[in-house]
């Protein structure tokens, strides 16, 4: 429980650190960069924190018990938050919580390959349907998969597939050439690699709220990322943005898959305002936001993982206490009976 707590503290702040350097970039620069970085340090950071930058509870405990200094940010700590009694307690939740765990990750692995099944029967349909032609499909001069219903999306790990969905073809020709563009941004940037990847801390830690919320802040900068490219190459920005209203509204019904010319469900507004409508810095935002970036990363890498030791490093900390005691100091017990 100890490090559930660490860890998605970690997490978070990581994650308000990405927002704060994500605010303070030009809005036609990429963002996925920050979020790639964010999600693996909230990985490996605890880890690695807890092997060596630990903090030990029970340490803490007898040090203030014995009236010694636990250090600068820690003494004026009280002895209910360092009460190793209350999470011990708390610590035996941990059986219930691991079987917990198993059960969300066996459910995060079934909904995937579920879903992994589901995209390759659809696929391997639209290609039975080509398969008296040479290739797939060309459209504005990009290979792609017409489907029934699923997309527009990029699939695919190591081989990615655009696919269209049949009443995109219908669509006048500008508008047409920036839904298929769309697409072919994300195959070229691998985009559905990186955000399978960038998806798998998630099964092995289904817990981890912060993980979720960064997972989802990258699909965003990867669908803003995208954008720009395609304005960048096609222009006309409102035409686009338009679009995107249209797109969404005929897709409305039919699964959402990402990368995709829809994205996630909710980030359809703030990609529209960032495209068309972005929020000026004022000059004094432009000072302020790097400096809480900086001083919340400053606290992420000097916080230290709480721990809870048990037995023989109990006894250990135990005497390190006491030997660092003075010989005529009071004791804990002699301060309770004075009491």
């Amino acid at each position: 429980m100890l490090c559930i707590l660490y860890v998605t503290a970690a997490g978070t702040l990581l994650g308000i650190v990405g927002l704060l350097i994500e605010r303070v970039l030009p809005a036609t620069a990429a963002r996925r960069w920050i979020w790639c970085a964010a999600i693996p340090t909230s990985v490996i950071l605890p880890g690695l924190y807890r092997t060596h930058h630990p903090w030990s509870i029970t340490g803490a405990t007898a040090q203030q018990a014995a009236g010694l200094p636990i250090g600068p940010a820690l003494r004026t700590a009280s002895l209910t938050a360092l009460d190793t009694g209350l999470w011990a307690r708390v610590e035996t939740w941990n059986p219930t919580i691991n079987k917990l765990w198993l059960i969300a990750s066996g459910v995060l692995i079934i909904w995937g390959l579920a879903n992994a099944m589901r995209v390759s029967d659809v696929v391997s349909e639209s290609r039975r349907r080509r398969r008296h032609s040479a290739g797939p499909e060309i459209i504005d001069g990009i290979p792609v998969l017409v489907t029934d219903q699923i997309g527009p999306a990029t699939v695919g790990l190591w081989r990615s597939s655009v696919l269209i969905p049949r009443w995109v073809l219908a669509l006048p020709r500008t508008q047409r050439q920036y839904v298929v563009r769309h697409e072919e941004e994300h195959r070229r940037a691998h985009d559905a690699r990186l955000l399978f990847v960038a998806s798998l801390p998630i099964i092995l830690m289904p817990w981890n709220l912060a993980l979720w919320w960064q997972l989802r802040r990258l699909c965003l900068a990867v669908e803003m990322d995208c954008d720009n490219r395609v304005v960048s190459a096609l222009g006309d920005a409102n035409a686009y943005g338009q679009l995107l209203f249209k797109v969404a509204e005929a897709s409305s019904h039919g699964p959402r898959l990402q990368p995709a010319f829809i994205g996630g469900v909710g980030t359809l507004e703030r990609r529209l305002t960032a495209l068309l409508a972005p929020t000026p810095l004022r000059h004094i935002q432009r000072f302020l936001l790097p400096a809480a970036a900086i001083a919340l990363l400053f606290v992420v890498l000097s916080m230290p993982h709480p721990v809870l030791e048990h037995g023989k490093h109990t006894h250990v900390t135990t005497m390190t206490v006491a030997k660092m005691t003075p010989p005529n100091a009071p004791t804990a017990g002699a301060i309770n009976q004075q009491r």
